[in-house]
């Protein structure tokens, strides 16, 4: 078995955790006391990838739940799958890390660490083969961005040939929960940058608008996105948890989508997304979902790809699907939509299937894309950082934690690269042409003369 443990953090990713294990409880036949109630051999065939099996043939999630405050902990042990989740890997503080990465990352986090990583050596040794760990966080606020990153860089150490997967809500720019936002996202996104193998940006705004405008929701609840996320989550994951036509893994995954080692901040997206009165008005093919799964609208990231260029690709189909039209299908969209690929990296779209459909639908596609366009979100976050670091405001408190001023500066110039390299690669092919423009025109001149 090629398992995973998965570590949610802050009350962001825990509700986004929490959400994700109901969703594939589901998925695999499991209720909500750890029993196995489903009908399919394929349910159990993998599912220690994500479960541990206990002595009363229970399955429990190898999932580590971390907080710095007790409430988003009694949150979750009261939903409907709360009892599932093992009371030793509940560990919370009791002060809150106050919106404040300094917190979440030097003092407040630092103390709880030991007892996490504890957790973690545990939940390892139980393994057969581990693949790799998956951290569900927000960078907005203090504890899922301060101390999630900090697990981050200790996990690295300790496991450094271990594939690290995050699922990261980033900050949207018309919804902003927290005013020192800039800040901790800046903070995290350099640790990001140094210690993630593949990082899937989700931010709420582009969810709000799939919401409001796909699935003609008049208010949409946190429920809501969570369970969007979620889906997404549980699409990414499926080729490990069930046996497909087409097998892949988190080290496939990240070999075949990370060109650049820096460059690993994925766009995701799910298709097919449908109001609910239009569902029996729609019939659901592999040209419909290919062709939903590449519409900006379907993004979960709150950037334009017509903005930018595909380095890589990949889609994950389920269903009981024909090769041969996939692969059609995915030929097509690259051929029509040539000038939004990078010509340097031939075939950059990666198929994998599972003939496994989730619950509930005939068919679905999940969408991954390392697009140059994600730089519009760094972009944002990187102005507004330098609006309020100008005038050094709020930065007493993450000084009075026992920051320095130039770890701030580090990670602003550090994300100004990385939005440079993206650019980069966007604008690769046109300066070698205008490069080899050039020299054509001067061996023509030498001939004239």
């Amino acid at each position: 078995m090629r398992e995973i443990v998965n570590l949610q953090v802050g009350q962001c990713g825990n509700q986004i955790g929490s959400k994700f294990w109901e969703i594939i409880s589901h998925e695999h036949g499991v209720d909500e006391t750890g029993m196995y109630v489903g009908q399919f051999a394929e349910q159990l065939e993998k599912i220690d990838v994500y479960y541990n099996e206990a002595a009363g043939g229970n399955y429990v999630p190898r999932s580590i739940l971390i907080d710095l405050e007790p409430g988003t902990m009694e949150a979750v042990r009261t939903r409907p799958y709360g009892t599932l989740f093992r009371p030793d890997n509940f560990i919370y503080g009791d002060s809150g890390a106050g919106n404040n990465w300094a917190k979440g990352h030097y003092t407040e986090g630092a103390e709880l660490l030991e007892s996490v990583l504890d957790v973690l050596r545990r939940e390892t040794e139980t393994c057969d083969c581990l693949q790799g760990f998956q951290l569900a966080h927000s960078l907005g606020g203090g504890t899922g961005s301060g101390m999630g990153t900090l697990l981050l860089s200790k996990i690295r150490e300790e496991y450094p040939d271990r594939i690290m997967v995050t699922y990261s809500v980033v900050p949207s720019p018309k919804v902003s929960e927290v005013i020192v936002e800039p800040y901790n996202a800046t903070l995290s996104v350099q640790q990001l940058i140094e210690n993630s193998d593949q990082t899937h940006c989700i931010d709420n705004e582009a969810l709000y608008e799939i919401c409001f405008r796909t699935l003609k929701m008049i208010s949409p609840t946190y429920g809501d996105l969570n369970h969007l996320v979620s889906l997404t989550m549980s699409g990414i994951t499926t080729c490990l948890r069930f046996p497909g036509q087409l097998n892949a893994d988190l080290r496939k995954l990240a070999v075949n989508m990370v060109p650049f080692p820096r460059l690993h901040f994925f766009v995701p997206g799910f298709a097919p997304l449908t109001a609910k009165d239009n569902i029996k008005y729609r019939n659901v093919t592999v040209q419909e979902l290919t062709k939903q799964m590449f519409d900006p609208r379907n993004m979960m990231t709150a950037c334009d790809p017509r903005c930018g260029r595909y380095l890589t690709v990949a889609a994950v189909f389920r269903g009981q699907l024909s090769m041969k039209e996939i692969d059609q299908c995915m030929y097509d969209v690259q051929s029509k939509n040539s000038s939004y690929f990078v010509e340097w990296i031939p075939n950059n779209v990666k198929v994998a299937v599972c003939d496994i459909p989730p619950p509930g639908m005939k068919m679905s596609a999940t969408f991954i894309a390392n697009t140059t366009a994600i730089q519009e979100i760094f972009k944002r976050i990187s102005e507004q950082f330098s609006a309020m670091f100008r005038r050094r405001a709020f930065l007493h408190w993450y000084t009075g934690e026992g920051m320095d001023e130039m770890e701030f500066t580090e990670a602003e110039s550090n994300m100004n690269d990385l939005i440079s390299e993206y650019q980069q690669y966007q604008e690769a092919e046109i300066d070698d042409f205008l490069e080899n423009g050039v020299e054509e025109e001067e061996e023509e001149d030498a001939e004239k003369y």
